[in-house]
């Protein structure tokens, strides 16, 4: 597979005002000379990174969980005959460790609408622009918990499942026309846990098991440059499918007493 296809796109990128999606636009640019469109809600990152970046790097300021912002931006797209050639949905957020009765439902509307509503509505107003591209693709950025249940997230869970039967379904229903691939990384190194109380000890502790960022994106779009379909990340990630697809029945009970097993505070509310 020659990686040139890859050359000058356009790739428009959710959660591209940092981790994985910065680093991905970055890499999208440095060496494939991609064009960006940048989606996120914080400008002032926004505007930070155009400026390592340059004028090959745009953006647009809009909440991706909200349905009328793809509208929206779509017709603005077609009006200025921007024709995409990739769309990478990255967006997303984790929520805190805890049993599933004690979210409320403001959490799980949140969560619901962001990870997965979001990625449904990118797909469905971009595909009559997608599919106007000589070489079309869509990257859904999942998690190694889209594959294996995780105690004490199960709404994170349940989207990112949701996420990857989506994903696999676009692979079978567009084959030979778009290029589809999910992607599956274990925890890396972004603001993931933003949300969750962690003491500097237990942070320091976690982020050595996490892949820095960096690493993380040169495998996302080398694996795009190859039009692999599905790319599973880090050691946790890679384990967690091996795993799963070994013993599915017990794999997530292995892993809820790897977590009670590490005494973190993080977990504390689960166990």
């Amino acid at each position: 597979m020659s990686k040139k296809w890859l050359c000058g796109k356009t790739a428009i990128v959710t959660g591209a005002s940092g981790g994985i999606g910065a680093k991905v636009s970055e890499l999208l640019i440095k060496k494939y000379g991609c064009k960006i469109i940048g989606v996120a809600r914080n400008e002032e990152r926004l505007k930070k990174i155009k400026a390592e970046l340059g004028d090959k790097f745009d953006y647009r300021i809009f909440d991706v969980s909200v349905r009328e912002n793809w509208e929206k931006f779509a017709a603005e797209l077609s009006a200025e005959d921007v024709i995409p050639d990739i769309l990478i949905n990255n967006a997303g957020f984790m929520l805190p460790f805890k049993k599933f009765e004690d979210l409320s439902f403001s959490e799980i509307d949140e969560i619901v609408a962001t990870d997965f509503v979001s990625y449904l509505n990118s797909v469905k107003f971009l595909m009559p622009l997608l599919k106007k591209s000589s070489s079309p693709a869509i990257i859904n950025v999942s998690s190694s918990a889209g594959l294996c249940a995780v105690v004490g997230e199960s709404m994170y869970c349940a989207v990112k499942f949701a996420v990857r039967g989506f994903t696999e379904t676009l692979i079978q229903e567009y084959k030979k026309q778009i290029y589809v691939a999910g992607v599956y990384p274990g925890f890396i190194r972004t603001e993931i846990l933003k949300r969750m109380s962690v003491t500097d000890k237990e942070n320091k502790l976690i982020n050595k098991f996490m892949m820095p960022v960096e690493k993380a994106a040169k495998k996302i779009v080398k694996g795009i440059a190859r039009k692999k379909k599905r790319m599973v990340m880090g050691a946790d990630g890679r384990s967690m499918s091996f795993f799963s697809r070994l013993m599915p029945g017990a794999t997530p009970s292995i892993v809820a007493k790897v977590l009670k097993a590490s005494g973190l505070e993080l977990f504390s509310d689960v166990f």
